[in-house]
Order: C-alpha cells, then sequence, then structure tokens
C-alpha cells in the first residue's frame, strides 16, 4: 500500500455522490408518465401507499402519499394496468430511487387480471357460480377438513379461532403449498382426498392469507375451481382479505373474507349454544310453573264452583231421604213384628183356651208359614232397600266434593272459605291447604 501513488484530486464521499445522482435524476425526471401493471399494493398506517410499477424486464418502486391518494380517491389493487405520473425521488439512506406518484389512470387490465376476467366469464357462463349447485352449510360440523399451508399463518388462525369457538370439532389439515407453480396441482389432490374418503368430512376450508394477485393466483386456476365444484362435500373458499376475489370464492359453496372468518361462517359459538340453553331451560321451567299454577287454580275453581255446590246439597238431600226411609223400614219392620207376634199370642191363647189338639196344630202350623212368610219378606225389603241405600250411597260418593282428596288432590281455604276462584285468593291472608288426611296454616 506504501507504493501506491495518492490522488491528486479530490474523491467525492458516497453521500456526495448519491447527492450528484439525486441531483441529476430528479432534475431530469420530473412530470414523467409511466405505463405497466400495478403489484405488490400496501397501505401503512399513516395511510400512504407503497407498491410496484412492473413490465415483463423491469419494476420501479412507487409511492402515494396518503394526501395525494385523498385527493385521487383511488382504488389500488394489484393487477391493474395504469399510467402513473409523477417524480423521480432518490432516497439517500437507503440509495434507493423510487417515483412520487401524483396522478393514477386506468390503462388497461393487466395479463393476470385480464386472464382472471376470461375464465371467471367462462365458468360463469357454464354455470358453475349458480345458487343451485351449492351445497348448504352443516349447522353443526364435527369433522372439518382444512387446505392449506402447514406453516402459514392461516392456518394457526383457523386452529385457535375453532378451539376457542367450537373445541368440539375435530381438524383434519392436509397440507398444499399456497403459491407457486406447483401450487394448484397439490391443492387438487387436496380436494380430491377429502372428496373420495370413506369418511367424509362435515365441511372443507380451503384458503391461505393475503398476497399479491401473483401469490392468490393458484386459487385463480381452472383445475382448483373445477375441483371444489364437483367436491360433494360442503366448501369454503377463504383466500386472501376482505378485499381479495379469487376464482375458488364464485365455485365454492360459501365465501369467506378471511380464514378466520371462515371458521365464523362454519361452526356455530359454544357459548352462544350454552346461552341458548339456559334461555330454553328458563323458558321450560317459567312454562312448566305457570302450567301447574294454572291446572292448580283450575282445580280451585272447580272446587268453589256453583255445580258442585249443588251437587253437594243433593248429596245431602238424598242422605237424609235415605236415613228417613231406613227409618220407616226399621218401625214398619217392628210394627209388623210386633202385630204379628200379638196375633200369634192370641192364637195360643184361643187354643189353649179352646183346648183340641188339632186345632191347636193347624194353628201352630199357620203361625210357623205365617212366621216364615214374614221372615222371608223382611228379608226381601231388607236386601232391597240395602241395594238402594249401596246405590244411593255410591252415587252420592261420586259426587262428594272430597273424593279428589282421596285421590292426592288439594284444596285451599280462606278464612275457612273455600277458594274456588283465582281472584279469591288473597295474599296478604294465611291460607289453609287440606288433603284427605288433614290440613296446614301456609302465611
Amino acid at each position: 500500500m506504501s507504493d501506491q501513488i495518492p490522488f491528486t484530486f479530490d474523491i467525492p464521499s458516497v453521500s456526495e455522490l448519491t447527492h450528484q445522482i439525486k441531483q441529476i435524476l430528479e432534475n431530469q425526471f420530473r412530470d414523467i408518465l409511466v405505463e405497466g401493471e400495478i403489484s405488490n399494493v400496501k397501505q401503512s398506517r399513516n395511510g400512504h401507499f407503497y407498491f410496484t410499477v412492473k413490465d415483463d424486464n423491469a419494476q420501479l418502486p412507487c409511492v402515494i402519499w396518503r394526501s395525494t391518494a385523498q385527493r385521487l380517491n383511488i382504488d389500488l389493487r394489484d393487477g391493474q394496468q395504469v399510467v402513473l405520473g409523477g417524480d423521480i425521488q432518490v432516497y439517500a439512506p437507503h440509495g434507493r430511487y423510487q417515483m412520487i406518484v401524483n396522478l393514477v389512470q386506468q390503462a388497461g387490465i393487466g395479463k393476470l387480471q385480464q386472464k382472471f376476467e376470461e375464465l371467471k366469464k367462462k365458468l360463469e357462463q357454464e354455470g358453475l357460480f349458480d345458487d343451485a349447485h351449492k351445497n348448504p352449510l352443516p349447522p353443526f360440523p364435527m369433522k372439518i377438513g382444512v387446505i392449506t399451508s402447514s406453516t402459514g399463518a392461516a392456518f394457526q388462525d383457523i386452529r385457535s379461532t375453532f378451539e376457542q369457538r367450537w373445541p368440539a370439532a375435530t381438524l383434519c389439515l392436509y397440507h398444499a403449498s399456497v403459491q407457486g407453480l406447483n401450487a394448484a396441482g397439490e391443492l387438487v389432490e387436496a380436494i380430491r382426498y377429502f372428496s373420495e374418503r370413506d369418511d367424509l368430512v362435515d365441511i372443507l376450508i380451503v384458503g391461505r392469507g393475503g398476497g399479491s394477485l401473483e401469490d392468490l393466483w393458484p386459487f385463480n386456476e381452472e383445475v382448483v375451481a373445477r375441483a371444489l365444484f364437483n367436491c360433494p362435500v360442503p366448501t369454503i373458499s377463504a383466500v386472501g382479505h376482505e378485499v381479495d376475489f379469487s376464482i375458488s370464492d364464485f365455485v365454492a359453496d360459501a365465501r369467506a373474507a378471511t380464514p378466520t372468518q371462515a371458521v365464523i361462517i362454519a361452526t356455530p359459538d359454544i357459548n352462544e349454544l350454552r346461552y341458548q340453553i339456559d334461555d330454553y331451560s328458563h323458558a321450560l321451567d317459567t312454562s312448566m310453573q305457570q302450567k301447574v299454577q294454572f291446572y292448580r287454580d283450575y282445580v280451585h275453581q272447580l272446587t268453589h264452583s256453583h255445580a258442585l255446590l249443588a251437587v253437594q246439597d243433593k248429596m245431602k238431600y238424598q242422605k237424609s231421604r235415605t236415613e228417613n226411609a231406613t227409618d220407616k223400614l226399621r218401625s214398619l219392620i217392628q210394627r209388623t213384628l210386633s202385630e204379628k207376634q200379638s196375633d200369634h199370642q192370641q192364637q195360643v191363647s184361643r187354643l189353649q183356651q179352646q183346648s183340641p189338639e188339632m186345632k191347636i196344630r193347624s194353628y201352630s202350623n199357620q203361625t210357623d208359614s205365617l212366621r216364615e212368610r214374614l221372615i222371608n219378606r223382611y228379608e226381601k225389603i231388607v236386601a232391597y232397600k240395602t241395594t238402594q241405600l249401596h246405590k244411593h250411597q255410591s252415587g252420592l260418593a261420586e259426587l262428594n266434593p272430597k273424593a279428589p282428596l282421596e285421590r292426592g288432590f288439594t284444596r285451599i281455604l280462606q278464612d275457612g272459605n273455600w277458594i274456588r276462584e283465582k281472584e279469591a285468593f288473597s295474599k296478604d291472608k294465611p291460607a289453609e291447604i287440606e288433603w284427605k288426611d288433614g290440613r296446614i296454616t301456609v302465611n
């Protein structure tokens, strides 16, 4: 190094050289226009847009500041073919140049976007998007298939959401690449795997997280769309973010804006089900209490009804008639016996007075015959009256207002009165509940 000849002129530093380049580029390339395809659009938290405009051989980093984006009121998406206007700016700390965009005009549909629209139109005309072909999602899936990358954030989001929302389900993951040249074939193989299994899953989620149009392109391939259409299992397409749409979204039985939303669409919330069960249990308990109270009031009303009181009065009347008839029957029997005994004594007396043995025997036989007839008549009368008595007692027992007490029912009394209607019951007064074997007082 000591043998080298020192430079005799000034050598610029990196900053000085970069400053010179910055002046040349920024002065030379002002108010320029460029046409290309937008890719990798990202919006920062501050509202600035960062993206790349490219063609087949080159790409140019671009920035649209938040104020400009608000003024232009544009919706930037990957795949758009646009004409951009602005200035070239050199960012010295990174040694990087970029275009500060202040004008955006649609120049045409990008190649991928154009291919997307052509395939979408073709499949739509074939009827692959029709609602008539879409399967309904099961309300309570217990076995759920997931097709995505096992290392991606999408599966982690799906699994964690399942654990929180519907832990009763079993997840079956089939790993498949979700971007790249081999992704479409792996997706088709995964869909066929779940379609041809003997133990089918209840629902199938196919998806990945967000990305550029190029990243999401496997889900826009025709072979993937037809595999989804022919899948017998209800499918949910969950590709990208909320603003992203893919061909699989239109073919699948349901579309989710994100993988997390796919879980929400596919499953019920176990906590909501618990709340519903609690509500149903409370409603059932309330309904049962109302039914019990209704029939309790109904029985109470019946026990205090005018018809039942009338039956009770009729029973008392029939009982009185029966007792009177019994007394009369007893009097009649006793009187008849007395008369017959008196006659017998008179005959005996006559026989004794007359003393002929034949007459005594004759009268004795007549007396025996009369006694037997009398006894037979008495027994028939007693049996008949007893039968009538039992018949009336059975009728009275059926109409007895206390008969329900013997079958386990109760009745309520307040102030000694039988409460027959709900309106007659006073909550402020003590009440008596009567069973067949006694009463108790409740306050």
